[in-house]
């Protein structure tokens, strides 16, 4: 890789991953959560701003150390069946993991620790930026593509929603296919797929991915990613910041490492599942019709973007956005306790319905409700 100098500093070490995104740490400012909805509300990107790292209080703190050690074994076997999934779809062994940042990053991290530990295979691996209505970042993917000409590129994230991001990884690479003649897939792997829109996953149960609850302090504390002009120049990659200053509560590579140490756990299991099961399965989109109904009761425009379905995304809503309420399937169900303790703190309401399609859905204030 060439152009290394500039990039955001991590936590993480640098064999599991490179982020390709510009170093802003000292130039970019976090806007208050009223100055960014406000914004975004008025029409700007909700990349051209940061929210305020969110500092969790100790009870949520001990829920999430709870939730990794009682979940670190199914996320260790889950891991696993992505990787050999897609090692089985690539059909070759020269593979370059490109997580999109940040929610990807740490599962990247963790399929490339899995490929190279269990299987035996040396799989580079690259963080990038996609945002919603914007793309993913060009300038990232060319200079993969310039080092890595003729290896299969594995796009990765963590878990899917409502499938937008999906759908912004589709436009890119037919777009970037048809202008340069590459042969890039858009077959996106991810942990967990509630929303029924990616091809290659772990499961498609709405279950909590551990590393949804918090935000730079389990992502090589690295920030959301930024696209703003008056930092970021048009052959810049995408950019985002290093929180050194939490050094101290930084969990990212304490969540990759037990993990990982459970591969060995599931190895056998991993192997004879992913034999025996679909490498891939059609996106039929399911969780998106669900979407379209609350968004034309609730709303009183079609602005789906205020719906963010699925446990990760709802957790998402309560840490960074200005939530307006959060549905929930069952109130007891151990994935969504966190939830509840932010929409404690936070005073936002909690409805239970049982007839929900994903396990929880956040809805965002916008001054459009019903």
């Amino acid at each position: 890789m060439n152009r290394v100098e500039g990039l955001v500093k991590t936590s993480y070490p640098k064999e599991d991953i490179t982020f390709l995104l510009k170093d802003v740490t000292e130039d970019f400012m976090e806007s208050t959560l009223e100055e960014r909805e406000r914004a975004v509300q008025s029409g700007a990107h909700y990349a051209e701003r940061l929210p305020i790292e969110y500092k969790p209080s100790k009870e949520y703190t001990r829920l999430y150390h709870s939730t990794v050690e009682k979940t670190k074994g199914r996320l260790g076997y889950l891991v696993g069946l992505v990787a050999r999934r897609i090692h089985l779809n690539a059909k070759t062994d020269d593979i370059v993991l490109v997580s999109l940042a940040r929610a990807g990053s740490p599962i990247g991290i963790l399929i490339r620790r899995y490929a190279q530990h269990e299987m035996g295979l040396d799989w580079p691996h690259y963080s990038v930026s996609i945002l919603r209505d914007k793309g993913i970042d060009n300038k990232a993917l060319q200079a993969i593509h310039q080092d890595h000409p003729n290896s299969r590129i594995q796009f990765v994230d963590g878990w899917t929603g409502k499938g937008a991001i999906q759908k912004e990884l589709t436009k890119a690479v037919q777009s970037l296919n048809n202008e340069k003649g590459w042969n890039l897939k858009d077959d996106m792997a991810v942990l967990a797929d509630p929303g029924a829109c990616a091809v290659l996953f772990g499961t498609r149960d709405d279950f909590l991915i551990p590393s949804a609850c918090l935000n730079a302090t389990v992502s090589g504390l690295v920030s959301r990613t930024i696209l703003n002009d008056r930092y970021v120049g048009e052959d810049d990659f995408h950019g985002a910041k290093f929180y050194a200053e939490m050094l101290d509560e930084d969990l990212s590579n304490d969540f990759v490492d037990q993990v990982a140490g459970t591969f060995r756990d599931s190895a056998a299991a991993v192997e004879r599942d992913a034999a025996e099961l679909p490498v891939t399965m059609e996106r039929t989109w399911q969780g998106m019709k669900e979407v379209e109904k609350i968004g034309d009761r609730l709303y009183s425009e079609q602005d789906y973007h205020l719906i963010k379905p699925g446990v990760g995304e709802t957790t998402r809503v309560l840490l960074r956005r200005s939530p307006w309420k959060v549905f929930v399937r069952n109130l007891d169900h151990p994935d969504i306790q966190h939830i509840l303790i932010l929409a404690k703190e936070k005073g936002v309401p909690v409805e239970e319905v049982p007839k929900l399609f994903y396990r929880a859905i956040g809805l965002i204030r916008s001054g459009k409700e019903i």
